[in-house]
């Protein structure tokens, strides 16, 4: 079958590979969209360590199921699925208490990193097991449908930052994750929701989404900029979608004394810490790491237009292209949000799927 493989780093070409076996508990999907997310294109330079070449890359997707395992008994041959990009044990005690995303043995589909090694979907097949694919609902087109991993990832943010309903959120960092923040915190309940950046082109765009205002600002002048939007108090929540210092230490400033700061980016490994105060104004820091079982939710929410995903779609290109698009996205051209590389373009597949 045909792939898009990183054979080395800031190397990618479509080669042919062996197409998978699947085992007993598992799902061949014929591949119909599968999207690049920014992790890819910090393991396609190798800056990530989490995308050893050789690999095939490649974890937001969905497609059509083309065969099943013995033991597979929730879906049949032509149901149009996608899937989990993490896969979970399902037997330690973390995937029973329902963390699934906290898995002892988590591992994360088109990721290759010292502790495994698991084919993505930037290819014509992949297989991934049972227990981590969904069934698609009709009304929702595959391109779309590669865009609820990341709804996935927001949704679960903001369910980890607890919201009682009502609060006033600012949201730091209009890339991919955070202009899905922003419409997840509006669809769990939030009165009022502000967006930050540095790109006035994205902060456009999270106007659109329904931001009740945007920031075009950093630092010390986004702080001042949030509090003047709160007559002084602070923000309820702060949701943090950057990871480098100074967004960090903006969100500790920007939100009330007893609010919660969730954080969501890690663009960097550490960060410095406004220790005291963090504990002198009572502010809760959470984590939220990928997500944990809101893909049914995901799905209800862009079938509804709660999450709007197709304005955050930049292109749908062939496999062929996804080199260059790699390229373009690693060298930061403005403008572009989310490709999706769909692996029957331009073949004698695309004919079949067409007719």
């Amino acid at each position: 079958m045909k792939a898009l493989l990183l054979s080395e780093y800031s190397n990618l070409q479509v080669a042919d590979v062996p197409r998978p076996v699947i085992a007993s508990d598992e799902v061949l999907v014929e591949v119909a969209a599968c999207g690049i997310c920014g992790s890819d294109v910090h393991g396609y330079d190798g800056s990530s360590g989490r995308r050893i070449p050789p690999l095939v890359m490649g974890h937001e997707a969905a497609g059509v199921v083309a065969a099943i395992g013995a033991e597979v008994s929730r879906f049949a041959v032509g149901d149009r699925v996608t899937f989990d990009s993490t896969v979970y044990c399902g037997v330690c005690e973390f995937c029973l208490s329902g963390a699934i995303n906290l898995c002892n043995d988590r591992q994360v589909v088109g990721v290759s990193c010292a502790e495994f090694r698991r084919a993505g979907a930037f290819a014509e097949y992949v297989s991934v097991p049972e227990r981590i694919v969904y069934r698609l609902p009709d009304a929702l087109s595959f391109a779309e449908a590669a865009m609820l991993e990341a709804v996935a990832v927001a949704i679960h943010a903001v369910a980890v930052t607890e919201l009682a309903g009502g609060e006033t959120a600012l949201v730091i960092g209009a890339g991919m994750i955070g202009l899905l923040i922003l419409q997840a915190a509006k669809a769990a309940g939030c009165k009022r929701v502000f967006v930050a950046d540095v790109d006035a082109t994205r902060l456009r765009l999270a106007a659109e989404l329904g931001a009740d205002a945007t920031v075009l600002a950093s630092g010390a002048e986004m702080v001042r900029e949030a509090l003047r939007l709160t007559d002084g108090r602070g923000m309820d929540v702060v949701l943090e979608a950057v990871g480098r210092d100074e967004t960090v230490a903006a969100a500790v400033d920007a939100v009330r004394k007893g609010g919660t700061v969730t954080l969501i980016g890690n663009i960097t490994p550490q960060v410095t810490l406004p220790l005291q105060k963090v504990v002198s104004r009572q502010i809760r820091l959470q984590g939220s790491c990928a997500s944990c079982g809101e893909y049914p939710q995901a799905m209800e929410l862009v079938s509804s237009g709660q999450i709007k995903v197709a304005p955050l779609i930049t292109a749908v290109a062939p496999l062929a292209d996804g080199a260059s698009w790699f390229n373009r996205l690693h060298a930061r051209e403005p403008n572009l949000m989310k490709i999706v590389l769909d692996p029957r373009i331009g073949s004698e597949r695309e004919e079949r799927v067409a007719r």
